[in-house]
């Protein structure tokens, strides 16, 4: 998978269209990601031992597909590339303008 926690991710389908935002989690086997306030549903929760209930709002996974990854240089969405450095290291880079995009 491209996206990485920490990333910032640019949502290019779906209602949520147009908006960016952080990655909190990674959803592997299903190529999904959670992203910070974006995507946000209802849930109805029941009280528990502690008392808190209602009704919670929470973000919901959306496809890797539906994202794409924001250079911090061009401020864009922007593809991925792969390059190995001089040490054997293989870190992603941007397309449009060649920066790492992994430290």
């Amino acid at each position: 998978m491209h996206i990485k926690k920490d990333d910032t991710v640019k949502i290019i389908a779906g209602r949520e269209k147009g908006k960016t935002g952080k990655v909190l989690t990674v959803i592997r086997d299903k190529n999904r990601i959670v992203i910070e306030k974006v995507n946000l549903i209802k849930k109805h929760q029941k009280p528990d031992a502690t008392g808190k209930g209602g009704i919670l709002e929470k973000e919901a996974p959306l496809h890797v597909s539906n994202v794409m990854l924001v250079c911090n240089k061009c401020d864009t969405g922007i593809r991925i590339g792969h390059k190995v450095l001089e040490d054997g290291k293989k870190v992603r880079i941007c397309k449009k303008c060649q920066e790492l995009l992994d430290e």
